[in-house]
């Protein structure tokens, strides 16, 4: 029954979600960290930006950054930062369209596109350099890292070891309501300003494709998915991508050790993030859920100049027993 009790305790001036949470975001220190940027073309024509910081290892953490996010985030930096400092090589790739360069096809990313973190991994495995690979994602990018070791399963390349996520809006439906309530409204414009930049790019590299005409109408997650993610990705609508694209559905498959942290006062998320018959039903998929910790915060001050999300990162998949010789 792999709910655990967690190990994190938050200073006493961030028990509350909302403060941690933009505390975290606008104050969490920016680590140095050097990268080596490559660009990989995928089988439908688009490309992706990978930043590479490698103090030549056979181990290999892939970080995968939140919505609009990027590499150069603090807490991706944060986690980069740690895992080189622990020996690891660090792989941070970019989601179409997030490298600096707007992507080249109509479609650009989403909680559900696997396809991409797949073509990312086979390419840092094809010269069987790394022994042991571990995944790292937040928020968006935690709902891709257990979607998608859900959906390997036992079939997983055999030097990937497991994944961790932090803040993973699992269920996308009820983190989509949850986004709509009031006390939420400053998250909710942030995201769309950023989104519809985003839009405005495509519609200069691709005019005639998409439109922000009447951008200002839309208040919601439902109601950007309804007009854009949906049909830009294939689906049938904002319910039908959520239910397509939302990790907790394949929890109950994963086969490799994988930790969740999503915290209680999470402002962001709802109910249905916090998967814990999954967890009690699958001995390799862990909860773990503690009262405090915003959205992406997890922040501590122990003077090491790691947080506790970088140290529980380190601790779960360096304890990942190896699989490379099955």
């Amino acid at each position: 029954m792999p709910v655990l009790v967690s190990s994190y305790s938050a200073p006493s001036f961030l028990k509350s979600g909302h403060v941690h949470t933009v505390v975290a975001n606008l104050w969490r220190p920016q680590a140095e960290v050097v990268y080596r940027r490559e660009r990989i073309d995928t089988d439908d024509g688009d490309f992706l930006d990978l930043d590479w910081s490698c103090p030549g290892s056979e181990r290999l953490a892939v970080i995968s950054h939140g919505l609009e996010g990027n590499s150069r985030r603090a807490y991706v930096l944060a986690m980069a930062r740690a895992f080189n400092r622990d020996g690891w090589d660090v792989l941070a790739w970019n989601f179409r369209g997030c490298g600096g360069q707007i992507n080249r096809r109509p479609a650009f990313y989403h909680s559900g596109a696997t396809h991409d973190l797949e073509a990312v991994l086979s390419h840092a495995l094809r010269d069987g350099r790394y022994r042991r690979v571990g995944l790292v994602g937040f928020s968006l990018g935690g709902n891709l890292t257990m979607k998608y070791l859900g959906e390997r399963g036992g079939d997983a390349h055999p030097a990937l070891v497991g994944g961790v996520g932090f803040s993973v809006p699992c269920d996308l439906a009820c983190g989509s309501r949850r986004s709509e309530l009031g006390q939420n409204r400053i998250y909710m414009k942030r995201f769309l300003k950023m989104l519809r930049a985003k839009i405005r790019a495509k519609m200069q590299n691709l005019p005639g494709v998409l439109d922000d005409a009447g951008y200002e109408r839309i208040k919601t997650f439902r109601d950007f998915d309804e007009r854009y993610t949906a049909p830009l990705h294939g689906f049938a609508s904002a319910e039908d991508y959520w239910a397509k694209a939302s990790a907790r559905p394949w929890l109950i498959r994963i086969a490799l050790p994988a930790l969740m942290v999503n915290a209680m006062d999470d402002p962001l998320l709802g109910p249905g993030c916090f998967p814990w018959q999954e967890a009690r039903d699958n001995p390799h998929f862990h909860l773990e859920a503690p009262r405090h910790g915003g959205h992406v915060g997890f922040l501590s001050f122990d003077g090491d100049g790691l947080c506790w999300l970088e140290r529980r990162a380190l601790e779960f998949l360096n304890a990942c027993p190896d699989r490379s010789g099955q």
